[in-house]
């Protein structure tokens, strides 16, 4: 058996559906694979999935395209993460305001209050969103509470934030909250593949039989969560069993509207175009986005976008 342990980014959710699904069907447990998962709620989100995985307390990390680049630009005394999979093949995530605030372009949020999740390249990119729109990009940024963060807009704490539309952007509707929503790609923002499935260099290196496996197994529960999004939400809340879990029709109405995202045109799970690390990456620094901690540029020379991902392990 092989025994392998995933961070998660979030609570479960319908981004992490097709881990449920392989475990629910037992195709984990056929390919010889005993899977551990990890939510970040555990430990009131003190490491994140990166750094569980850096730190080689997880096999597997849930993260953005950012967290691969971040480990790229480290010290050597850090692993140059990975990713080995995008869980999704259409970014699904958008810069949200109130459709009451009259915030109704990213240029309006010039001098108002965005919640950060505090991530490394986080303002630096919504401040060039801004600025693709015409804006200067100056803003205040706060970081409540992980779990608070989506809820500072109702709460009149935050003027915008980022969320997944088929997250909490389903839970606003439901409830009623209307979002204007601004999806990074309709102002120029090549945005890269989120979330990744990223791992440790040495893992690669020494468990590459365990990686196929286990990337076999699970492209399998995300390609059969995007054909029967009934099965994917029994999936999800009878494994999972988390209490953000318990409105089924919630789940369900999330199911529907991601499901067509899991995949490829060709029905496939988790594979990544070339093309798109190199124009997000490309896009980063010329924006002089990306930095080291200490506040260093970081040239093309520094960055090169095929080092970032592989599609390797990956059975034809």
């Amino acid at each position: 058996m092989f025994d392998i342990t995933l961070a998660l980014d979030w609570t479960p959710n319908t981004n992490h559906t097709g881990f449920y699904v392989a475990l629910a069907e037992g195709y984990y447990e056929k390919a010889g694979i005993n899977l551990t998962i990890h939510t970040p709620d555990l430990d009131n989100y003190k490491l994140s999935p990166a750094k569980r995985t850096a730190e080689k307390l997880a096999t597997f990390g849930v993260a953005p395209s950012e967290s691969v680049i971040s480990y790229h630009t480290l010290s050597d005394a850090h692993p140059r993460l990975v990713a080995v999979a995008a869980l999704l093949q259409t970014d699904t995530s958008a810069i949200v305001t109130l459709k009451d605030s009259r915030i109704e372009r990213p240029a309006q949020l010039d001098g108002k209050v965005y919640a950060s999740y505090n991530a490394r390249f986080e303002d630096a990119i919504v401040a060039q969103l801004i600025r693709s729109d015409g804006g200067t990009g100056e803003f205040e940024s706060i970081t409540p509470a992980m779990l608070g963060v989506p809820n500072t807009l109702v709460d009149g704490i935050a003027d915008a934030t980022w969320v997944f539309m088929a997250w909490e952007g389903i839970q606003a509707q439901r409830d009623g909250i209307n979002f204007n929503a601004f999806a990074l790609r309709d102002y120029d923002v090549p945005y890269g593949y989120t979330p990744t499935l990223l791992s440790h260099p040495d893992t690669l290196e020494h468990n590459a039989i365990a990686t196929r496996a286990f990337l076999d197994a699970t492209a399998t529960g995300y390609e059969k969560a995007a054909q029967d999004t009934e099965l994917a939400t029994r999936a999800l809340i009878d494994i999972a069993q988390h209490p953000t879990l318990k409105d089924v029709s919630f789940v369900q109405a999330s199911h529907d509207y991601i499901a067509p995202f899991y995949c490829d045109k060709s029905g496939q799970w988790g594979r990544m175009e070339a093309e798109r690390w190199e124009r997000f990456v490309q896009w980063l620094l010329a924006n002089d986005i990306v930095k080291t901690v200490d506040g260093t540029l970081i040239g093309p020379e520094d960055l090169q976008a095929d080092s970032l991902f592989t599609n390797a392990y990956f059975t034809d």
